[in-house]
């Protein structure tokens, strides 16, 4: 099993999910579910990015998470079963292991180490969320987009991965020509390179080294809660 979460699961709970578990391909910009809807299915991403997204009352968008390998998507919005309180957008074209909110809540009901692994997920997910939520709001735009590349690029299979501008500034909530700008600067200092559709990390130490604390102190929650954590910077 390729998604982190199941597979640190014990024997006996990982049964209690994998006859139930669909395989179900996601590309860049699909929506999984939208704000507002009814959650039924859990889905476990074994290959690329998804994005939780704020939804502003003017259909303005803003990522406070990302998901990949190491979590689920579905019930971390929200009770199990009830309505999600963000959208959940892929960022990065990918597959995941999807399971039947149902079942895994009665699966969750039978096990108190998987209750305990979803709300250690959970909590660092928050801890995520609060963060980035504090980094919108204080950090520089070359900081900020540092810290948004690296954590696309732990959960990415490459050190390439498609994005345009646009993209980008959807997701940290600014205007197109100010992400040119400031990617145009991390370009100069050959930490990233960028072409029609797509961007590269060419320096991973010294792109950490120009993002703000908020990344590390975010790997740090992961760490000190011993949830899975992305491939890059163990």
């Amino acid at each position: 099993m390729d998604n982190l979460w199941i597979s640190q699961l014990e024997p006996a709970d990982r049964k209690r999910i994998e006859p139930h578990l669909s395989e179900k391909a996601f590309t860049a910009g699909q929506m999984l579910y939208d704000a507002g809807e009814a959650v039924d299915e859990v889905w476990f991403p074994m290959r690329g990015v998804v994005s939780l997204m704020t939804v502003l009352p003017d259909d303005r968008m803003v990522e406070t998470a990302a998901i990949g390998r190491e979590g689920l998507v579905g019930v971390t919005c929200g009770p199990l079963n009830a309505r999600a309180a963000s959208r959940a957008v892929s960022q990065l074209d990918g597959v995941a292991a999807c399971c039947p909110a149902d079942v895994f809540s009665a699966a969750l009901e039978k096990s108190e180490a998987m209750r305990m692994a979803l709300a250690k997920f959970t909590e660092s997910l928050f801890a995520q969320v609060q963060q980035t939520a504090a980094c919108n709001a204080q950090h520089k735009l070359d900081e900020r987009l540092a810290r948004w590349l690296l954590t696309l690029h732990d959960r990415a299979d490459d050190d390439r991965f498609n994005l345009t501008q646009q993209d980008i500034a959807g997701m940290l909530g600014v205007r197109r020509a100010t992400v040119s700008e400031v990617g145009a600067e991390l370009e100069g200092r050959h930490l990233i390179k960028r072409g029609r559709g797509w961007v590269e990390v060419l320096n991973r130490k010294e792109l950490e080294q120009a993002a703000c604390g908020c990344y590390s102190m975010m790997r740090g929650v992961m760490k000190d809660l011993g949830v899975p954590r992305p491939r890059h910077g163990q």
